[in-house]
């Protein structure tokens, strides 16, 4: 990037791989974050010429964009955290600094995509991009057709609802999920509020990324091509097509049970 060019703060810590942006806008909330040794503040725009510290860390601006699978066993916490033992970023040592695209709660586990690429873990953390996300789950007892209906038309808990999504049934007490948001803790919550506990929890996609038979706790770089398809598919969609796909995956659903 030219000298010249001035980023917004947050956007340029998430390019140097440090974090995403929305986890350097909290740095930047917090104070963490001095812009030529003074605080750096939201509306900053920088450039090569700034000496930028995170944490007391100088940012090396644009490195190798990596990209990488992470199949997260139970147990592992999302937040990179150096006091906390269970945080990912204690699993990530001798690797280029990347950081999880979303989380994956740590009683949770399955594909976790870990990248340095700020500008596309912005793009699939936004609510408006619709990506679809897989998880298989297991609950405490037997699904009925009205428990898939209802999952599948959007659960209401907390004063919100969520959106409509594609649910299969698998075993009695199984089912796929392919959500198109992540709210926390969500596919949880939603059981939780039609009667069922959530035993087992696995997401198995993200967008076009599988496990693909990864063992547990173990990494893997992504091929050139998926990288290029994970992209091409990162475009947020139109009002009347976010409209157009909850309607579509409503009825599909319900005519699938």
């Amino acid at each position: 990037m030219p000298s010249e060019t001035l980023t917004r703060l947050s956007k340029w810590i998430a390019d140097s791989g440090y974090c995403s942006r929305r986890a350097a806008c909290r740095l930047i909330e917090a104070g963490h974050v001095n812009v030529n040794g003074l605080p750096g503040k939201h509306t900053d725009r920088v450039s090569a010429n700034d000496v930028i510290h995170v944490e007391q860390h100088l940012i090396q601006p644009f490195p190798e964009l990596e990209y990488q699978i992470y199949n997260k066993p139970v147990g592992i916490d999302c937040v990179c955290s150096e006091e906390d033992p269970d945080s990912i970023i204690h699993q990530l040592k001798g690797k280029q600094r990347v950081f999880p695209a979303g989380r994956l709660d740590k009683d949770s586990h399955g594909l976790l995509l870990l990248t340095n690429d700020g500008a596309l873990c912005q793009k699939i953390l936004h609510p408006d991009f619709f990506h679809e996300k897989e998880y298989c789950v297991v609950v405490d007892k037997a699904i009925t057709p009205l428990f898939c209906l209802q999952m599948a038309q959007g659960v209401e808990y907390n004063g919100t609802r969520t959106r409509p999504c594609k649910i299969i049934q698998t075993d009695t007490h199984t089912f796929l999920i392919t959500l198109t948001q992540g709210m926390n803790r969500q596919i949880r919550k939603m059981c939780r509020s039609l009667g069922y506990t959530v035993t087992h929890l696995q997401r198995t996609r993200l967008v076009n990324l599988q496990l693909d038979g990864l063992s547990s706790g173990t990494f893997r770089d992504l091929t050139s091509e998926e990288v290029k398809t994970l992209k091409n598919t990162l475009r947020p969609n139109r009002p009347d097509e976010l409209q157009e796909t909850a309607e579509a995956i409503s009825k599909q659903s319900s005519s699938g049970l």
